[in-house]
């Protein structure tokens, strides 16, 4: 059994704002961050000003001074960076190679595990700008962890120095629960953009856009933190205004039309929510559903 209280000394393989920032936390909760390895040169040593430890572009010897071997690398250069560290002679048995990504499972590592060392992934469920936002922002952030059974009190242990909430992500749902988190981030930053775009139709410049919806969105995000989900939708289909929700349409098929599509899918899964809220009788629910689906009074 691994002891969750040791301190690591620690490669990072990758020195971009993940692995620089994470460097950087679990220098400041005691462990020694020995190397920072990267393809250029340059990009290491600026992640060394945060981390500590010594830069280079040798992946095998900055594995080899290591008890722990982080690979931040984008997605796709993880299998091959692990490949990289193994066949190179980078890896002892009990080793702890370790990745970021959110979509990425166990698989990723079947090198370092091929020779004896133990794999775990820890993704910070959180969007980071820059290394500085990063460093504030995974403090506090939940963390999804996949790890072989013998170090997940390990991961846990990690994820908790560096400030997070951990919990298991089992490899087989690596994929959901990354589509879910980029819905939940991403897909809000291109709904904004669609919401900009409408409103730049009426004159608005994108900045003025912002001005307008973000004290709406600011208070939504509000009421889900403070309330929940289910508890926060207001607004037409909450309320059962079927006549609103027929302007609406109508307004997309003239002004908008490439975004009624969205608009109506959006709305059908809207009606889903306020089912659940339990306020509206099922015939009112039926006859938005009706609308948004472009039956009766569209």
């Amino acid at each position: 059994m691994i002891k969750t209280s040791e301190k690591e000394r620690i490669a990072i393989i990758g020195s971009g704002k993940v692995g620089t920032a994470v460097g950087c936390l679990l220098k400041r909760a005691g462990h020694d961050i020995v190397f920072v390895a990267d393809l250029g040169l340059e990009e290491a040593q600026r992640a060394v000003a945060y981390t500590g430890g010594e830069p280079t572009t040798d992946l095998v010897r900055a594995a080899r001074g290591a008890s722990c071997i982080l690979i931040t690398t984008n997605d796709d250069a993880i299998s091959a960076a692990c490949e990289t560290v193994a066949e190179g002679g980078g890896l002892g048995k009990g080793d702890k190679v370790v990745h970021t990504s959110g979509a990425g499972g166990l698989d990723l590592l079947r090198a370092a595990r091929f020779r004896g060392a133990l794999t775990a992934c820890i993704h910070p469920l959180q969007t980071f700008a820059d290394v500085e936002s990063a460093i504030g922002k995974i403090p506090g952030s939940t963390f999804g962890i996949t790890a072989d059974e013998e170090i997940e009190p390990w991961a846990f242990r990690i994820v908790e120095d560096l400030g997070g909430r951990p919990f298991r992500v089992p490899d087989e749902d690596k994929a959901l629960y990354h589509a879910a988190a980029c819905m939940a981030s991403n897909y809000l930053v291109t709904l904004m953009v669609l919401v900009e775009d409408i409103y730049g139709r009426m004159g608005l410049t994108r900045e003025e856009a912002i001005r307008a919806f973000w004290p709406l969105v600011k208070g939504t995000i509000g009421n889900i933190e403070s309330k929940g989900t289910i508890a926060s939708l207001t607004g037409p289909i909450a309320r059962g205004d079927g006549g609103t929700i027929r302007k609406h349409v109508r307004g997309f098929r003239t002004r908008f039309p490439a975004l009624l599509k969205l608009y109506r899918e959006m709305g059908l899964l809207t009606v889903d929510v306020a089912a659940r809220q339990g306020a509206l009788k099922e015939e009112i629910l039926a006859e938005i559903r009706s609308i948004l689906k472009g039956g009766k009074g569209r």
